[in-house]
């Protein structure tokens, strides 16, 4: 079976040496293949003082946040048109530009999303309960704030709640006919990797002071989930001696709870610092009082810890633990980490990618893939 090379891609600022401290210029992504590259421009243009060329972020800048969150979606969408291409036996760079905008149009927005997972949430059910379905959906049309997936965070949904007190509807009605299919949607959407946290916002989560030692553990906890890919159910399982040593680097191995697929982790310096924190274990906010003895929090109790955890914070975004590990992927994705890579890293099922690319993968290998690209995470 042969292995089809992947692209490397990198965003460059400043390809033309024209910018100065008066005089902007354009961010591109580079993507080069077989000796030959290929320039997509962002659109986005800053000073010099405001790139950061270690971790390819936008810097000093009341926007960074954002502009950061655009440059990480292309990085993502490109690396999808591009894994299509493998899917499809051959690489054309050149041809790239134009499949994306194939994609993106298929894609659609957020609406359009709801929409399709409407079909499906309505199959099987009463006329009335579709009925309900459709006018969430005929609202979200005329409301028209919630366009893109980056639209949808806690205060777009704040706002949509005084936006529906002000037409004098009572809480009962606001949630059942509004809030409750939206809740839907998102939950639907976060489980198909197309919401999850920027590598801005997990730098600002990680760096936050934190009100409480509670709010300290919960967030070492879900920081650890994000650098190791985990599920609730297998961040509850886990123990130190599921740790071992690979070409001198430490890994997690077992089995998803959930599917019996196993797991390869390797222990990254920002998920390692804080076993080390905490003795080799995790942090104790993932045990909880229930009825007279200890048990492991529930994923519920978890996800309303979160909430605190990301308004000490400042992020204006409503965080579960499933965030985590489309988070993790997603960075690995963006750093360069190959799809068979990360399928084995997260304990994953096998795609038409990933047989397609290689027959076999060793731990060994997932520890070299991790290690080449470990400080662009960092």
């Amino acid at each position: 079976m042969s292995i089809i090379m992947q692209p490397v891609i990198t965003y460059i600022y400043n390809r033309y040496k024209h910018a100065s401290p008066t005089r902007e210029a354009v961010i591109e992504l580079r993507i080069a293949h077989n000796n030959r590259q290929k320039y997509m421009s962002t659109g986005i243009r800053v000073y010099p003082k405001e790139w950061e060329s270690r971790h390819q972020r936008v810097i000093n800048r009341m926007d960074a946040a954002i502009l950061n969150k655009t440059l990480d979606k292309l990085m993502n969408e490109v690396r999808q048109v591009i894994y299509d291409m493998i899917d499809d036996g051959s690489i054309d760079i050149f041809a790239i530009p134009a499949r994306l905008d194939a994609k993106r149009k298929k894609a659609g927005t957020f609406p359009d999303y709801c929409r399709a997972r409407a079909k499906i949430r309505k199959y099987g059910l009463s006329v009335l309960r579709q009925k309900a379905y459709d006018r969430i959906l005929e609202f979200l049309d005329d409301y028209g704030k919630f366009r893109s997936f980056s639209d949808v965070n806690e205060s777009s949904i704040m706002e949509l709640d005084r936006y529906l007190q002000k037409k004098k509807m009572k809480a009962s009605s606001r949630w059942a006919n509004y809030h409750r299919f939206l809740n839907t949607f998102i939950i639907d959407a976060q489980k198909e990797n197309l919401i999850y946290l920027s590598a801005e916002e997990l730098r600002t989560l990680r760096s936050a002071t934190m009100p409480t030692e509670r709010l300290d553990r919960v967030r070492d906890l879900f920081v650890f989930q994000c650098f190791t890919c985990m599920a609730y159910v297998d961040l509850a399982a886990f123990s130190a001696d599921k740790v071992k040593v690979v070409d001198g680097k430490d890994m997690i191995f077992g089995k998803r709870g959930k599917t019996g697929i196993e797991y390869q982790i390797p222990l990254l310096r920002p998920a390692k610092d804080i076993l080390d924190k905490y003795n080799g274990q995790l942090p104790a906010a993932l045990t909880a009082k229930k009825k007279g003895r200890k048990g492991v929090m529930t994923n519920q109790q978890y996800n309303k810890a979160l909430k605190e955890v990301v308004e000490a914070a400042g992020l204006g975004i409503h965080v579960t633990t499933h965030w985590a590990r489309h988070t993790g992927a997603t960075m690995l994705l963006n750093a360069g980490v190959e799809m068979d890579v990360i399928a084995k890293v997260g304990g994953w099922s096998d795609t038409k990618v990933l047989r397609r690319i290689y027959a076999k993968l060793h731990p060994e290998t997932v520890v070299k893939a991790v290690n080449e690209i470990e400080d662009k995470l960092i």
